[in-house]
């Protein structure tokens, strides 16, 4: 069951990912180069899988923050996900072991908005 809860989400995106027609009319798009605009992640190969760590922290998808043009700062959401990242880059450096210890699920737990008091 659990291994049923990991692939699907994989599946899903690798569908999502190959089955994306190919620009029509010579359109603006070349091939896929570095990621660009990135401010407060390093555009490395875990990259992509932090982001998907974010999605499954935030129960959302990657349009929440995102739209078609990635490197676009056109939604708010964005801009606050690099201040929370930022914020817990930050909390993490304290700790004197250098590990982490706080991530997006620490106070999110799956949800877009993290609780500010325990749930009834």
């Amino acid at each position: 069951m659990r291994l049923m809860r990991l692939l699907c989400p994989i599946l899903l995106i690798a569908v999502a990912v190959f089955a994306q027609e190919a620009p029509k009319g010579g359109g603006k798009k070349g091939p896929a180069g570095p990621p660009r605009n990135l401010k407060v992640l390093p555009a490395d190969a875990n990259l992509i899988p932090t982001m998907r760590s974010f999605t499954v922290a935030l129960g959302v998808q990657c349009d929440f923050c995102h739209v078609q043009d990635r490197a676009s700062d056109e939604k708010m959401e964005k801009v606050m996900a690099r201040m929370m990242i930022t914020m817990a880059k930050d909390i993490n450096s304290k700790f004197p072991d250098g590990g982490m210890h706080v991530t997006c699920y620490t106070c999110h737990r799956g949800a877009q908005m993290p609780l500010t008091a325990p749930p009834q």
